[in-house]
């Protein structure tokens, strides 16, 4: 497979001299964690369909990984092949990645939930030439699936199943495929064949709200640049123990989850389906003191504590993403939990781009989406690129040291310039002291008769309605005005909610009468990504249609 990642080259001599790209892969810092811990805890995984708790050490991490690369490589997978996999949060999922970096091979992680119209279309562009699956997963027959998409895809010669019995293409027959062990031909080829720092080592498709998904390509330097600024602005090292309940097949999972803590020589604990109980129960357990995920992780984690009285005294920090958090949400958690909250954003094409830092007041975390890590910069500019005054809302453009090396047979849609500037497709503002507001999506923004209605920090301030637990603001079509504002509410359990009780509302706290929503929809829940993201272009056709 050959990886049109261009733009990769023109900024790694700057990225070098800077120190931004540091040059090394995982399989460096697997190595360096081997040599100094080999008997540490490097991840407890659980499964919660079996209750089984599984920790390997690193080294048995590293030997399984060198095991399964050697499986691997006898099945005719090297240096730049495609390795897909639909996995949980678990060992196998890691152990995949590494053995990957062994032989050079490409990850492409997917998120469980896509079916046969999303991954034909992925693995047929990705050209994946092994799909590794769980047999099942929250009731479904994914080798079934997988054996059948087989048939489809000429590029797809192996599909490994985890968790079935032994049989020539079940994960646990490639994983012994590594005894006997290597010849001296054998660990020639892998060791020739190692990942470098600039090799596109993963492929992640963004989940996509409209048209196409595109495989965002990354190297090891565009993420470990971003990884390493990430964990010191976290004061992060190698005594912390990392928890992640978001999916490995998501960036925050991914980047954070499973690769920062290999980086750090910390342990990690992950968490196949998010369950605040089983998550308290962990973070007490094994003295978590670190976590990211999104505001309904962040939610539900502090009701559940506050519902059982517990405490999580290990637990430092909560980092979350994904959209911005309500103030009360911040609030409440801090109370409960005694945790730092830290609101960040980023995207797949660059992993966190702005993180609040520890020492910031709370405030921060639910007034702003943070300021640039190191090797990062950001502009807010109009439709003529012309740069924006601080405080005024326009398109976010990003160059980074992390931003990702293009999509993967589209170069045409990189969206970054000759000078590196990357177009997020975010509409944002910056304060004086450089902290940014995310104020949506451009697609979401809502004009209304000409005038720009400020979405993000309305909902924010709907959040605080005692009747209101969730709530999106989005745009229905309007002849005169162009677009008005409709706000869908999920209500509070036992509480109702009208439109006259939302605008009173709005009305008490000073709020100008052309921001208020003109119409109101109640629903039970609302369309979100299995990272919790409001899928606000899902809501906008449900008006469309009437459903």
């Amino acid at each position: 497979m050959e990886f049109d990642a261009v733009l990769l080259p023109p900024r790694r001599e700057h990225s070098v001299a800077r120190g931004w790209w540091p040059e090394r892969t995982i399989n460096d810092a697997l190595d360096a964690a081997l040599a100094a811990w080999p008997d540490k805890v490097a991840l407890t995984a659980v499964s919660t369909a079996t209750g089984q708790t599984t920790q390997l050490t690193y080294a048995a991490l590293a030997d399984a990984a060198e095991r399964l690369a050697l499986g691997l490589l006898r099945r005719g997978v090297g240096r730049g092949d495609v390795v897909a996999c639909q996995l949980p949060n678990g060992w196998p999922f890691e152990v995949t990645y590494l053995a990957c970096a062994r032989i050079g091979a490409v990850l492409n992680p997917l998120m469980h939930i896509f079916r046969e119209r999303e991954l034909s279309f992925m693995l047929r562009h990705g050209e994946a030439k092994v799909f590794i699956v769980p047999q099942q997963f929250r009731g479904f027959d994914h080798a079934a699936m997988a054996r059948a998409l087989q048939h489809e895809l000429d590029a797809l010669r192996h599909v490994i199943v985890v968790g079935e019995a032994a049989a020539e293409e079940s994960f646990d027959a490639v994983l012994m495929a590594g005894e006997p062990a290597a010849t001296d031909a054998e660990r020639a080829q892998m060791q020739a064949s190692r990942a470098r720092p600039d090799d596109v080592m993963q492929l992640m498709y963004t989940s996509g709200t409209t048209g196409e998904p595109k495989g965002v390509m990354h190297s090891a330097n565009t993420t470990f640049s971003n990884i390493d600024a990430y964990a010191q602005r976290m004061r992060l090292g190698c005594d912390d123990v990392i928890l992640m309940g978001s999916p490995l097949a998501h960036q925050t999972g991914f980047m954070y989850g499973l690769m920062m803590p290999i980086m750090l020589g910390a342990s990690a604990v992950m968490l196949d389906v998010w369950d605040p109980s089983n998550a308290v129960r962990l973070i007490q357990a094994h003295g978590v003191t670190f976590t990211m995920a999104s505001t309904p992780f962040l939610t539900d984690l502090t009701k559940t504590v506050a519902a059982g009285g517990e405490t999580v005294p290990s637990l430092r920090a909560f980092l979350c993403a994904g959209a911005p958090i309500p103030g009360p949400v911040v609030e409440q958690a801090r109370k409960v939990l005694g945790a730092k909250i830290v609101s960040a954003w980023g995207m797949t094409e660059n992993g966190a781009v702005t993180l609040t830092r520890l020492e910031d007041d709370d405030t921060r975390a639910s007034t702003t989406d943070g300021c640039p890590l190191p090797g990062v910069e950001l502009r807010v500019v109009d439709v003529d690129d012309r740069d924006l005054p601080t405080g005024e809302t326009g398109r976010l453009l990003v160059r980074s040291c992390s931003n990702f090396g293009g999509y993967l047979k589209r170069a045409q849609w990189n969206g970054t310039d000759a000078a590196g500037w990357f177009d997020t497709g975010d509409m944002a503002w910056l304060d004086a002291p450089g902290y940014v507001r995310i104020a949506g999506r451009s697609k979401d923004v809502i004009i209304r008769g000409g005038e720009n209605i400020p979405v993000v920090e309305i909902e924010a301030l709907l959040y605080r309605h005692p009747a209101v637990a969730t709530v999106a603001i989005v745009a229905y079509p309007d002849e005169r005005l162009g677009e008005r504002a409709c706000a869908v509410v999920v209500p509070r359990p036992g509480q109702s909610i009208d439109l006259p009780a939302l605008t009173a509302f709005l009305a008490s706290h000073k709020v100008a009468r052309q921001y208020w929503p003109e119409r109101l929809e109640v629903r039970e829940a609302l369309p979100t990504t299995p990272t919790g993201k409001i899928q606000k272009f899902k809501l906008r056709e449900m008006l469309q249609t009437g459903e």
